[in-house]
C-alpha cells in the first residue's frame, strides 16, 4: 500500500477508562480501522492530562488514575478518514477528535 505525499493525520483523544460494546476503546477503534484498511494506527498512552472537564488524569504514584489520557493517530488519504469518522463517531462517547493535512515523508519499508 502506498500513501500520497499529501494525507491527513486523524487524532482521537479520550480516556483509557472508555469502553465501546464491553471492550476498551481504543482496542476497538484500531481493530475497526484495521479491517476498514487504514494504514495503520498508533495508540499513544500520556502520564498526565485533563478534558473539558478539567478533571487531572495522572500516573504519579500518590494519584495513581485508572483513567490516563489515550491518543490515537491515524495517517491516510483524505478520502478514507472521512470513511472512517462516522465509524468513529458511532462507538465514541465523549473525547477529542482532530484532523490535520500531512506531508507524507516515507510510509513502508526501503526497498533497495
Amino acid at each position: 500500500m502506498q500513501l500520497p505525499h499529501d494525507a491527513t493525520l486523524l487524532r482521537i483523544f479520550f480516556g483509557e477508562a472508555d469502553r465501546f460494546d464491553g471492550h476498551p476503546l481504543y482496542e476497538a477503534i484500531v481493530l475497526k480501522a484495521r479491517e476498514m484498511g487504514m494504514a495503520g494506527a498508533t495508540v499513544l498512552r500520556g502520564a498526565m492530562g485533563f478534558g473539558q472537564t478539567s478533571r487531572l488524569h495522572t500516573a504519579k504514584i500518590l494519584r495513581l488514575s485508572e483513567d490516563l489520557p489515550l491518543l490515537i493517530e491515524i495517517v491516510d488519504t483524505e478520502e478514507k478518514i472521512n470513511t472512517f469518522l462516522p465509524v468513529l463517531d458511532s462507538m465514541m462517547g465523549s473525547g477529542l477528535v482532530t484532523l490535520e493535512k500531512v506531508h507524507v515523508l516515507r510510509y513502508g519499508v526501503k526497498k533497495n
